[in-house]
């Protein structure tokens, strides 16, 4: 009988030793899944980083392109190709709103010193824009 009592207690023994195995087993594996699952993101992370980079660079060089498209061929004293009056088209795109104070009149040239070829006489001041 007391052999029959021992066998059971060294079963059960062996069941409880099984289960705990078991249960270290399943959270080692999910440990691992989550390692595996965050590796996985960061790797999605980076690629999207690197994804949104080469967008920023393709949208410079756009603009570098467009402000080169745009450029006056005259340098200025500075020995650029940028005319001041164009200084803040990048701002709203519509120079009449970026040029300056609503009450700044254009720049104007004088014509009055010049001799019109025909009878007609030339107006004293010529608006450029």
């Amino acid at each position: 009988m007391q052999a029959v009592k021992d066998k059971l207690h060294d079963m059960s023994e062996m069941r409880k030793v099984k289960s705990q195995a078991k249960a270290e087993e399943k959270a080692e594996k999910s440990i691992a899944k989550a390692r595996m699952d965050v590796a996985h993101e960061v790797r999605l992370a980076k690629e999207a980083e690197a994804e949104m980079e080469l967008h920023v660079a393709k949208a410079g060089q756009m603009v570098e392109r467009e402000a080169a498209k745009n450029a006056p061929n005259k340098p200025n004293a500075s020995g650029t190709n940028r005319d001041p009056a164009y200084h803040c088209t990048m701002a709203t795109g519509n120079r009449s709103l970026d040029h300056g104070p609503a009450d700044q009149a254009p720049p104007t040239i004088n014509t009055a010193g010049i001799t019109p070829s025909n009878t007609a006489q030339a107006p004293p001041v010529k608006k450029l824009f």
